[in-house]
């Protein structure tokens, strides 16, 4: 019953987060970054089955979803669920972080374009 509730109350971070990487299938972790938060925040992590719901609750808040299989395994594997994100993953982190800046950017873009 405990880890039902823990499990919860991470899936209703997830529309809170900026991103969710990917390994694509087996790993999701959610990542949180805001004035808030100097460093990104570990807000959901989970493999297989719970990876998949991690996703979909990403995509119906339109949250992007990033492909690293390597950092979405160092993420799962050595950060807590509300921890920090490591020093040493910080370069990794923020190359994420830029790709989703990209996107956002570039649905700005088409958001402009489109005739009305």
């Amino acid at each position: 019953m405990m880890v039902k509730n823990a499990t919860n109350k991470m899936m209703q971070e997830i529309p809170k987060a900026n991103v969710v990487v990917t390994n694509p299938t087996h790993y999701a972790v959610a990542l949180k970054f805001d004035e808030e938060h100097p460093v990104p925040v570990v807000v959901a992590k989970g493999t297989d089955y719970l990876a998949i719901r991690i996703k979909g609750i990403a995509r119906e808040h339109d949250i992007e979803i990033i492909e690293n299989k390597t950092l979405a395994r160092e993420l799962y594997r050595d950060v807590k669920l509300n921890a920090t994100i490591p020093e040493e993953l910080f370069e990794a982190v923020a190359i994420v972080f830029a790709q989703v800046a990209k996107l956002e950017q570039e649905r700005q873009k088409q958001k402009i374009i489109k005739p009305l």
